[in-house]
């Protein structure tokens, strides 16, 4: 009986299905995990005011946000060297963000359960996000202007508010002049003086040039001097106000607002308050530059190099690897070289990615880069421009490691392609190249786009190579901006995956970076996600369209 049942191939049924479901399980499980401690980062915490007795009997005043809670059996708890009472089963352990690093010097702490005499949440209580040494908690207690007191009280909110929004409309004028218009200005420059060093290398400079490269120079300085005036005026205006902040042991701490971001109070806010505040936070985080070492912020850049690479990626490995599927699949000779070639390539596609970076770096970035630099930048040396990592060889890179999947997914669809087919057209009087462009390719046009989602998938995720050929942890510029000629290939950019690598591992500061990893993970599982839906919109476009053909 079990003989038979074995012969009749439902165990082996079964249990594909029993592996599907827990692959199934396993991935919801970390999407879940993900979501669940990535999306409530935003959310505005609650701030408590604890009464905490320290180790040495003084009790002391502790506020800030309850992060996490441990609960630890008594016995584990005793072999680690805490003192519990025979009465105490666990340990139980809250992890506080006591925030106001520049004071304490830290800003999480852990405390016990059984130490807290009193907890409570005070209304007045505030959250100040700052530029610098992350979040403030406290109390606030006056306004000032110019070092003199304006406003205290409860009139010092709405003073606070008027003046923050204002601090903050500065603080975008400030950063747009200094890095759109003084940003234009220093690369026009930079461009006029390597313009300037390759007529030198021409023997092409003379008296007549020289005026007009001095004519051009005068007019850069005379509107960046424009320019320092008007952000000289800016940066007086937006440090005239600070506000005067008050701590748990109150002892009182003046802040420039040009040093904060937001200041809320979120014991006072009402549940659609905090919809508003989270919707906000989400948008600053998907628009906005990070600062802090990355640990605060927002990651645009990131997003924004993450898409870039893969649509050049794509656009670059589509077309070789639909070329190669074509030769081997509709000419070459189907032989033994053919089965070697093919074999190859499956075999490419089983290569450890890291490999593929130090390939990208030995032979695109110092052999092909480097003879690009001397044959068209001379005047550029010794800074290299294409000789070092950036944004082309990232793409490149990465288009190599994934052609294996586009060739052999492609070599999949032209084999479907009914040989009929190809006879009819070829009886009606076309060629084989028109046969090729206006039937075949079309009807395997799903299967290509099959492979370029593969390929998306795993580009958009890999990290290792692109710490050799162009990610960096922070780019001071984008690799597309208004200066021509507008995409600049030989930029270095940030990546979602290399960005969770650094704020996870790289971090100074661990628990601070820990909300954002998983923030920044669900964002990069939603950007792979978009990338292949749009693929698969296309493709199933297109199968719809050949459907009725290959019927």
């Amino acid at each position: 009986m079990i003989t038979s049942w074995f012969k009749s191939g439902s165990p082996w049924i079964w249990l594909n299905a029993a592996a599907v479901s827990t692959c199934l399980i396993m991935v919801v499980g970390i999407l879940g995990l993900i979501m669940a401690r990535g999306v409530g980062h935003f959310w505005a915490s609650p701030i408590v005011e604890l009464s905490y007795q320290e180790d040495d009997g003084q009790v002391k005043t502790i506020i800030g946000e309850h992060v996490d809670t441990t609960v630890t059996p008594a016995a584990m708890a005793k072999a680690t060297g805490f003192k519990l009472s025979d009465s105490e089963d666990v340990l139980v352990q809250y992890l506080i963000k006591t925030g106001n690093r520049d004071l304490t010097g830290t800003d999480f702490r852990w405390i016990q359960e059984r130490h807290i005499k009193t907890q409570s949440s005070p209304l007045d209580m505030m959250v100040i996000e700052r530029r610098e040494w992350g979040n403030f908690y406290g109390t606030l207690t006056a306004i000032k202007e110019n070092g003199q007191v304006i406003a205290t009280g409860e009139q010092a909110w709405s003073v606070l508010e008027e003046r923050l929004k204002n601090a903050l409309a500065l603080h975008d004028k400030i950063a747009h002049l200094e890095k759109k218009e003084i940003g234009a200005i220093n690369y026009a420059l930079e461009k006029l003086r390597l313009k300037q060093k390759s007529l030198e290398l021409n023997n092409a400079w003379n008296e007549q040039k020289a005026k007009e490269f001095a004519d051009k120079k005068a007019t850069y300085d005379a509107d960046y001097k424009n320019h320092q005036a008007e952000l000289a005026e800016l940066y007086q205006e937006i440090r005239r106000d600070s506000l005067v902040a008050s701590t748990e042991s109150g002892a009182e701490l003046a802040i420039p607002l040009a040093k904060i971001v937001d200041v809320y109070q979120p014991n006072k806010m009402g549940f659609f308050s905090k919809i508003t505040h989270y919707l906000a936070k989400l948008g600053e985080f998907l628009s906005e530059d990070p600062r802090e070492a990355n640990t605060e912020g927002g990651i645009f850049p990131a997003i924004f190099g993450t898409i870039m690479m893969v649509i050049m990626m794509s656009i670059i490995v589509t077309p070789f690897g639909v070329i190669a599927a074509v030769y081997l699949r509709e000419y070459a000779k189907q032989g033994f070289v053919t089965r070697l070639i093919r074999i190859a390539v499956n075999n490419l596609a089983g290569v450890p990615s890291i490999v593929y970076g130090v390939f990208g770096l030995g032979f695109f970035v110092y052999i092909l880069g480097g003879n690009i630099d001397a044959l068209f930048f001379p005047e550029s040396a010794p800074a290299p421009v294409f000789g070092t990592p950036g944004l082309l060889w990232a793409s490149i890179t990465l288009a190599l490691l994934t052609l294996p999947v586009v060739i052999v997914s492609t070599e999949e669809g032209l084999a479907r392609v009914p040989r009929a087919i190809r006879e009819g057209s070829l009886a009606l009087g076309a060629t084989k190249i028109e046969t090729l462009w206006r039937t075949v390719l079309p009807m395997a046009s799903p299967a290509m786009m099959t492979g370029l989602i593969l390929a998306v998938a795993r580009a958009a995720g890999e990290v290792a190579p692109l710490m050799l050929v162009g990610v960096v942890k922070l780019a001071p510029t984008l690799p597309l901006d208004g200066n021509y000629p507008f995409l600049h290939l030989d930029r270095k950019f940030m990546h979602l995956g290399f960005h969770i690598y650094d704020v996870g591992f790289q971090s100074p500061n661990v628990e601070a970076a820990r909300p954002l990893v998983y923030a920044t993970s669900l964002l990069l599982v939603l950007v792979i996600i978009g990338l292949n839906l749009a693929a698969i919109i296309i493709r199933n476009h297109l199968r719809e369209k050949y459907r009725a053909l290959e019927g």
